[in-house]
């Protein structure tokens, strides 16, 4: 049976590491719903996955590599990460990204 409702207090921060936590949200087979939140000088390290990606900031300024492409991106901004991509963040100024994979990330749950 597919769950539908996800309320947020039932969704756990998880703390990542240096200075980056992650609480999953809404996810299916399909699709995974990603909240990430970054201090001030969080690096993401390059990394790649066999998921697509979506990434759309919802606070904050980061520097983002996707590929051999760099993009400074702030609140309201998206970035789509194909599959494989090599990419990765720096956070600039401490801010929220919303990420949305396909297929959900197993190594999440």
């Amino acid at each position: 049976m597919t769950k539908n409702y996800f309320p947020a207090n039932e969704n756990e921060l998880v703390d990542v590491g240096g200075g980056l936590t992650r609480k999953v949200a809404a996810y299916n087979d399909n699709v995974m719903c990603v909240e990430v939140h970054f201090e001030a000088g969080t690096v993401a390290a390059r990394h790649h996955h066999p998921h697509e990606q979506v990434t759309y900031v919802m606070s904050g300024k980061f520097e983002f590599t996707v590929g051999d492409d760099t993009y400074t991106v702030s609140a309201g901004d998206s970035l789509y990460k194909k599959s494989n991509i090599e990419h990765g963040a720096t956070c600039i100024e401490a801010g929220t990204l919303l990420d949305i994979f396909t297929p959900h990330r197993e190594d999440f749950l």
